[in-house]
């Protein structure tokens, strides 16, 4: 059985999510969080979207194929929301019961920058499929990590792409517009970090949001 994100069992984990646009420096971020998170005793869980159990994976392989670009807007943001309702019930929701800290590589943010900005689906759509396909669920804190597009093209350069990837510029222009749009929403959870920083950098001021949690897991920061 999986759980219900919206059980009214008390919440004892922290979800913290990482969003921004390609070659933002998320995934080098989260990689310095659990190694200094681990150095002080709290080991933390790490998951990605699309993707993060063995059903999302399968959908992250068809999202991100080059052979899958004739996939209209409306079934990317279906797959995408899939993926998630999948990651939530049988990844999420059972750590943050269980005590756990959560690292979450996007969430239902991505959906509003890539889906809602990005493709024009509009925020308000994606907004009533992200409540659906989460339950309700929200991050405790989300570190937006902002940077320019034409220097994120330029470090995708160094990596192999995927099918988002190589949309073309006007596109990831709206990504990073739906992504400016979130910074602006004044939401107190949201933590914008400037990504054309070094990663060391970022990863101290990420440290400095964490310390700042009021929470029991963190107390050591």
């Amino acid at each position: 059985m999986t759980a219900n994100p919206r059980s009214d069992k008390p919440r004892r984990g922290l979800l913290i999510t990482f969003e921004g646009p390609e070659g933002s420096g998320k995934s080098t971020l989260i990689e310095g969080l659990v190694s200094e998170l681990a150095t002080r005793g709290c080991e933390a869980l790490v998951v990605r979207e699309p993707g993060g159990t063995s059903i999302g994976e399968r959908l992250r392989a068809v999202l991100l194929d080059h052979s899958s670009r004739e996939m209209c807007a409306e079934t990317e943001l279906l797959l995408m929301e899939a993926s998630r309702a999948q990651l939530v019930r049988e990844k999420i929701v059972p750590a943050l019961e269980a005590g756990i800290v959560v690292l979450c590589d996007r969430f239902a943010d991505a959906s509003i920058a890539y889906q809602g900005f990005g493709r024009g689906l509009g925020d308000k759509l994606v907004e009533r499929f992200n409540e659906f396909a989460t339950g309700g669920l929200e991050p405790d804190l989300t570190f937006l990590c902002l940077l320019p597009p034409a220097e994120g093209r330029a470090r995708l350069k160094q990596r192999k792409t995927d099918r988002l990837d190589r949309e073309d510029p006007e596109f990831h222009e709206r990504v990073y517009e739906g992504y400016l749009a979130l910074a602006s929403t004044g939401l107190p959870r949201f933590v914008v970090l400037d990504a054309t920083r070094s990663p060391e950098a970022l990863r101290e001021d990420a440290l400095g949001q964490l310390a700042k949690l009021e929470h029991g897991l963190l107390k050591f920061l």
